[in-house]
């Protein structure tokens, strides 16, 4: 009976030491954050703005395009082998502009992009801080994005041990 009654104990004070020891964490939708805040609807809709008249603006090519090949299609019989290859190179080159066009607007590095960065990356920026600042009050440690797209939005400097493995690496 005693015996049990000091197991009890131990297991109590282990449990205890455990217990003040583990992680906090927390979860926060990063998506139902953004998508609540005015200025973020206000960025998005001006992106949706630059997006559809710069789709508009190359699908207007893009049929322009379209146009010389059928005018070239209709005519390519009373052409000269000369004549046939000059309107298809123009096609060709006209074409090749407009995929550039399309590739400056909406490529990785496009203006789409670079909007985005102008806009949006501030409102993350406040709302990034405000996790950080949140979890500093609260003594959290790990702060997951709900949805998972964005991962991991915060983690305590003291359990990065990167350092750590690249010492053991030998790597400065």
């Amino acid at each position: 009976m005693k015996t049990s009654r000091i197991l009890s104990v131990f297991a109590i004070i282990i449990g205890l030491t455990f217990a003040l020891s583990a992680q906090k964490i927390a979860i926060v939708d990063i998506n139902d954050v953004l998508s609540s805040m005015k200025e973020y609807e206000d960025a998005q809709t001006q992106l949706d703005k630059y997006s559809a008249e710069w789709q508009q603006q190359i699908q207007q090519e893009f049929d322009k395009v379209k146009s010389m090949y059928n005018k070239l299609q209709a005519e390519q019989v009373l052409l000269s082998p000369e004549d046939k290859m000059k309107r298809e190179d123009d096609i060709m080159k006209m074409e090749s502009q407009v995929r550039e066009l399309q590739k400056q607007k909406f490529g990785p590095e496009g203006e789409l992009f670079m909007k985005r960065q102008e806009l949006v990356s501030p409102i993350q920026d406040k709302v990034f801080a405000a996790i950080e600042n949140y979890a500093a009050e609260k003594a959290i440690d790990l702060i997951f994005d709900k949805d998972g797209s964005t991962g991991l939005l915060f983690t305590n400097p003291e359990y990065d041990k990167t350092g750590d493995i690249k010492r053991r690496l030998g790597i400065k």
